[in-house]
């Protein structure tokens, strides 16, 4: 199977909850971690791309939004495996073929 690379920088959670939740809501980031039950410098570190979703986090935002923790854990993921994919460098050939 072989993978692709991406041209342009996957949508971080941050900019998800921003653009997609939080300023169309018309909420500050303290009413969003006061509802969270989180530390607002928390919230406000994912927002501003400083700190990665972590599963507690996901699952917060899933139900705060009615989307699930998987939608905040997958976006997650393409972030860390777009810049893991940059730092790598060339990675190994298949192990074994299958016939």
């Amino acid at each position: 199977m072989k993978t692709t690379r991406r041209t342009r920088p996957p949508t971080t959670p941050g900019e998800l909850l921003r653009e997609e939740f939080h300023t169309p809501m018309n909420m500050t980031h303290k009413q969003l971690a006061d509802h969270l039950r989180r530390d607002v410098k928390v919230l406000n570190r994912i927002v501003n791309g400083r700190s990665a979703v972590t599963a507690d986090m996901a699952l917060r935002l899933g139900a705060a939004f009615g989307t699930t923790a998987d939608f905040w854990l997958n976006a997650q993921k393409a972030c860390d495996l777009y810049s893991a994919a940059r730092a790598a460098g060339p990675l190994p050939e298949l192990l074994v073929h299958a016939n």
